[in-house]
């Protein structure tokens, strides 16, 4: 069945066509299926045709919606669908709600096209005829695998596409070209907002194949200094080559994040995965020490979190996301080191309890493994990991000692019920059956009652 959104765009064409105008596909969806790809995003741009005369044309076809009447962006109810008019738009500040928007419904293709960040992104298709309309190049750029700028004035007006460039570029794969670099690299990011820099930087740890890409791309261009200085840190950071032949931190960083894009599938929660293998090591650039001429960063877990909160909070407020990662890069290194000693499955038990989301904890350790630039056999450790955390699951699902099974026993609520909770949720970690670590836990309550009581 043919996308609905798309049947309306073409309804909406022929009847714009019989005022005069014309309807064109515009960005993503455009560029998408040029490469053969998918594209929900459906968003037209309607020429020719006055504001009023194309409000009247959505009113007769559905409810009418204003994104933006001002800005000349319309929807449609039930429909996801962006009904945008040509306009032009003029920088009145450094910020990105810094813009005088005009719109302009006879600014005519070219003129409209001019606004787009990327050549690749400044293509048309009419909707009713499917002709493309490129004035800049970009099915060649395409062609070519080229992120390059569409115009040096309208582009540096909103410095968020300098994060926009390395995003396309990690995402699909490409090149910026040369003068691109040159411009952004000019280009100061200071003012952006945080949580633009985070959708950025989402859409290249959760879309790109290799995301090291996107940090590759901002380091040719000098821009990881403000908003990815604990990024920024670890290029140059040294390690023991015995355990790690890629090279510095930085190297390393970048190998555990495009090995984590392969994973990211099965994570739980996949955009909080994929940071943690971003901060996983930021402990190092303050943790490194010469051993006797062997380079070490031990207690690089604990370093890295007070590095990965000042990273994080610049970019969002999400403070279960902040807990996720701090957990995450706290507890990293204990799989792998457990599974090389065989530790006993209660510390396996604990250490899953501690974990905010185990499943993803082995995740990451698997990337942190494979993110050294050699060949190994990861697949034995990692179907050791996995039976440890099957019997943690399993010893989780056993009944366990609760405040009602203390007070059915005969003890009163008081404050030391949560001491005596936090005992039997350590027997229960030991896998202690329920009936035993019930008589060892009002034991426990006996005693310790008796020793606060005065004689």
């Amino acid at each position: 069945m043919q996308d609905p959104n798309r049947q309306m765009a073409w309804r909406i064409a022929e009847q714009v066509a019989q005022h005069g105008g014309r309807v064109y596909y515009v960005g993503g969806l455009v560029r998408d299926g040029l490469l053969g790809r998918e594209s929900k995003d459906v968003d037209i741009e309607v020429h020719g045709i006055t504001p009023e005369v194309l409000e009247g044309i959505l009113d007769s076809l559905g409810q009418r919606t204003e994104m933006g009447a001002s800005f000349g962006v319309y929807g449609l109810k039930h429909f996801d669908l962006d009904i945008a008019m040509p306009r032009k738009e003029q920088a009145t500040g450094r910020g990105h709600r810094d813009f005088a928007v005009f719109v302009d419904p006879f600014l005519g293709t070219e003129k409209a096209a001019r606004r787009r960040d990327f050549t690749v992104n400044a293509l048309m298709q009419d909707v009713l005829t499917g002709e493309v309309v490129d004035h800049f190049g970009g099915q060649e750029d395409l062609k070519r695998g080229i992120v390059r700028h569409v115009n040096d004035d309208s582009f540096a007006e909103d410095p968020l596409r300098v994060l926009r460039a390395a995003q396309f570029a990690a995402r699909f794969g490409f090149s910026v070209a040369e003068e691109t670099v040159s411009l952004c690299a000019r280009m100061d990011l200071t003012a952006l907002a945080g949580e633009r820099i985070m959708g950025e930087l989402e859409k290249a740890l959760e879309k790109a194949p290799r995301p090291s890409v996107f940090f590759e791309v901002l380091r040719q261009m000098g821009q990881l200094s403000h908003w990815f200085a604990e990024v920024e840190a670890l290029i140059g950071v040294p390690q023991e080559p015995r355990f790690h032949p890629e090279g510095d931190v930085w190297n390393h960083t970048m190998l555990v994040l495009d090995q984590a894009a392969k994973l990211r599938d099965q994570a739980k929660e996949p955009a909080a995965f994929m940071l943690s293998a971003l901060c996983h090591d930021f402990g190092k650039a303050d943790a490194l020490q010469d051993d006797h001429g062997r380079i070490r960063a031990l207690g690089h877990e604990e370093a890295g979190i007070p590095r990965a909160e000042a990273f994080l909070s610049g970019i969002t407020r999400e403070k279960r996301l902040h807990r996720y990662v701090a957990n995450m890069v706290l507890l990293h290194m204990r799989p792998n080191i457990m599974a090389e000693q065989r530790s006993r499955q209660k510390s396996f038990c604990h250490l899953f309890d501690e974990s905010v989301c185990p499943e993803d904890l082995l995740l990451l350790a698997k990337a942190d493994a494979l993110g050294r630039g050699i060949e190994q056999d990861y697949a034995p450790k990692e179907a050791y990991l996995k039976e440890k955390l099957a019997a943690f699951r399993e010893i989780m699902s056993r009944p366990f000692v609760q405040g009602a099974d203390l007070i059915a026993a005969g003890f009163s609520p008081g404050e030391d019920f949560g001491d005596a909770l936090a005992y039997a949720h350590k027997l229960r970690l030991a896998g202690v059956k329920k009936e035993d670590a019930l008589r060892q836990t009002a034991a426990y309550v006996q005693k310790e009652r008796r020793r606060s009581t005065p004689c």
